[in-house]
């Protein structure tokens, strides 16, 4: 989840405050005389660089660089595909996928070539059940992948699987692996990847300030745009807009609520770029803690909060409000939620509970747009008698709170989450079955009708069927009481008229497309 989306780690100019102070410290990096070096940002650092175990987005536009994928999403304003390790690939039954590699692409550090037999290898990794990859929805419905020959191969499926062209091949579950290095390594890739075999690889990477990708000098096909990549953590997007304005950037994303600005008064050299976003913004509610437990409590909450009054506040009316984890355009969005604001409602639940001086938690990712929300939030809680302490978190620690391998899950109370989005809506519910429980879906909803309906939507073909398929589903999320939803937002991103960003239909980049103007 890129998702979910979008999904962030720890930034080296978080303690710094504002960009000045860091670039005393960090040399400008931006795009450099000859126009070889491309400089941009990403909202978090890395911290895992396998295809299995990747935690945000960001990390996603570096696996793909540096591990050859099978496909990537095509850059542009609609959606498709572009083969990067493959020569072709077709599906040939609606559960056969034939596919042939390119030849010479060859794994560094001494792994040869990559041949079909390194493809089984990663697809079913990901798939294999003891692995317990977050990500082994992806590939659900595989049986096994047969190797022909060398280089070519078919994926077999058990089922249809209507997402496998939006939500799977493109994104860095198809990323292929050297067999023979995993097997040595003996366990997932952490910071320090091995046998890279993509466009780019990863040359260095000094934690909290920069990761640096350079052309592979061993990719034998289309290469990269740019003979250098550098990559700069910067968490907050004022900051990042700071440090394009002094030129320390190429390309950065925007807050939301600076679009307007922007687009009003962009920069001298920039263009500014406002894209539909898939990502979907909401107030989680964690309902295996106490008071929590109590279903009319989490209600009582859905009924506190004026969602309009929280995205306006937090976006100065760039985004609008949204009412689920499916955006509008894809099967199963909706016009609106099952709940109302009627803070009368929320103080008479609470009476109905014999509720009184309660106190709660909610944490959020240390952003001012988050910080904002909070506010009206915590504004919205009071009215109705409930006291609400905000808890800042950097990423490296915001993205590990709700985890089952961590001691804070059972603390976490209220939590405010991003998720990006693929462009099919099982990308987005598939965070919240039950299967994900302590592992994405942080609020602990457990619910075997809604897996039902999951799974129902990943073989359903037909629009109205899958429409009304992602609508109940969630509706079962409102029922639960655990979710309030606010807003889809809208993706801002401001570059230099020097370069062509790479970018999908919702303004999530692909490092190996950008190009010189």
């Amino acid at each position: 989840m890129i998702k979910k989306h979008t999904i962030t780690r720890r930034s080296f100019l978080a303690a710094a405050g504002a960009f000045g102070a860091a670039t005393m410290v960090v040399p400008r990096y931006a795009l450099s005389q000859d126009g070889s070096v491309l400089t941009l940002r990403s909202y978090s650092d890395l911290q895992i660089l396998d295809p299995a175990f990747r935690l945000a987005l960001p990390e996603d536009d570096i696996i793909r660089s540096i591990f050859a994928p099978m496909v990537i999403p095509q850059a542009g304003d609609t959606w498709g595909w572009k083969s990067i390790a493959v020569d072709s690939i077709e599906q040939l039954d609606d559960v056969t996928i034939a596919f042939t590699l390119k030849d010479n692409i060859g794994f560094t550090d001494g792994y040869g070539q990559m041949t079909a037999e390194d493809v089984k290898f990663s697809i079913e990794r990901i798939a294999d059940p003891k692995m317990e990859s977050p990500y082994a929805g992806d590939w659900s419905a595989l049986k096994e992948v047969e190797v022909k020959d060398k280089l070519s191969g078919l994926i077999h499926l058990k089922n249809k699987f209507v997402p496998l062209w939006t939500t799977t091949l493109p994104t860095p579950a198809s990323c292929i692996l050297s067999k023979r290095a995993m097997e040595e390594l003996g366990d997932k890739i952490t910071t320090q990847p091995v046998a890279q075999s993509g466009q780019y690889i990863l040359t260095d990477w000094q934690p909290k300030q920069k990761t640096v990708l350079k052309r592979n000098p061993d990719w034998a096909h289309e290469p990269g745009g740019f003979e250098e990549i550098h990559i700069l953590p910067i968490e907050d997007p004022a900051t990042a807009e700071r440090g394009f304005e002094a030129g320390d950037l190429d390309y950065t994303w925007t807050s939301v609520s600076s679009i307007p600005r922007l687009k009003e008064n962009p920069p001298a050299g920039s263009v500014v770029l406002e894209k539909p976003s898939l990502a979907y913004v909401w107030l989680g509610i964690n309902q295996d803690v106490e008071p929590f437990t109590n279903p009319n409590i989490r209600r009582a909450v859905q009924h506190a909060i004026d969602r309009q009054g929280v995205v306006d506040a937090a976006y100065y009316g760039a985004a609008s409000v949204g009412h689920g984890i499916i955006a509008p355009g894809l099967p199963g969005s909706r016009d609106g939620v099952t709940y109302e604001y009627d803070p009368d409602k929320a103080r008479a639940l609470l009476n109905q509970e014999g509720v009184s001086n309660l106190s709660v938690t909610l944490d959020i990712l240390n952003q001012s747009e988050r910080l904002t929300a909070a506010q009206v939030i915590q504004a919205n809680l009071s009215e109705v008698g409930i006291v609400c302490e905000i808890k800042q978190n950097d990423s490296g620690t915001f993205w590990s709170l709700g985890s089952k391998d961590g001691d804070y899950w059972n603390k976490l109370q209220l939590v405010l989450s991003r998720f990006s989005m693929q462009p099919d809506p099982s990308w987005a519910t598939v965070w919240f079955t039950p299967e994900q429980v302590g592992v994405w879906n942080w609020e602990r909803f457990n619910n075997a009708e809604y897996k039902e309906l999951h799974e129902q939507g990943l073989v359903e073909s037909d629009f109205s069927k899958r429409d009304a398929i992602y609508k109940k589903m969630q509706n079962l999320m409102d029922e639960s009481g655990c979710y309030v939803f606010l807003t889809h937002e809208v993706v801002g991103a401001i570059h230099r008229n020097t370069i062509e960003p790479g970018l999908k239909p919702n303004g999530e980049s692909l490092f190996s497309e950008f190009k010189p103007a």
